[in-house]
């Protein structure tokens, strides 16, 4: 079974933690994301991880104010595709998009079989995700909270069809956050 996974102190954060430290911090929060470690960094101390959370929110939901363009990209990248290989994705990522707990922490055992239904689900995903990122040059992000993947399907579909490049920045930034905030949530519950 992998180690467990767990935060550092706030406290750690504020005082002791390098840029490595809080990128690994961040990390577990928010995929692998530069721009937010280094704008978090230099907005030390919080109380929190949750005012952690809300300092990334202002920067996301004015990243023309913060952050240039390609930086918005990398921020929107770091996010896994959905449907990515199981091998690719984090436990937190794996559970988010609908595997068990057990799965996720020993990354789907090699010898488990996907269903029918599965691998046509992948196919699909697969599909939507480079449609989505010809049409909007980044990777899809949604909170999926636990759905099943299938049930993302349409609201690709929805989103490919009828909404704009702005839109779709908008919401991944918003969607990372409720994703941070779903992930803290679960890490909290888990030192319990």
């Amino acid at each position: 079974m992998a180690a467990p996974v767990a935060l550092p102190t706030i406290e750690f954060i504020n005082t002791e933690a390098t840029l490595q430290d809080l990128s690994s911090a961040v990390t577990l929060l928010f995929e692998p994301a530069p721009p937010i470690v280094a704008h978090l960094y230099s907005h030390r101390p919080y109380a929190s991880f949750s005012s952690l959370i809300d300092e990334t929110e202002v920067l996301l939901s004015n990243p023309d104010k913060y952050l240039t363009l390609q930086e918005q990209l990398d921020v929107i990248n770091a996010h896994p595709r959905i449907g990515a290989a199981k091998a690719n994705l984090s436990a937190l990522s794996l559970i988010e998009q609908g595997y068990t707990p057990e799965d996720a922490a020993k990354k789907v055992d090699a010898t488990a079989t996907p269903s029918a239904d599965d691998k046509e689900t992948q196919r699909t995903l697969k599909r939507l995700n480079e449609e989505y990122e010809a049409k909007y040059g980044f990777k899809f992000v949604v909170f999926v909270n636990g759905r099943p993947r299938s049930v993302i399907i349409p609201v690709m579909e929805e989103r490919i069809r009828n909404s704009t490049k702005e839109a779709e920045m908008k919401v991944a930034m918003d969607d990372m956050v409720a994703i941070a905030r779903d992930r803290l949530k679960k890490l909290n519950a888990a030192k319990l």
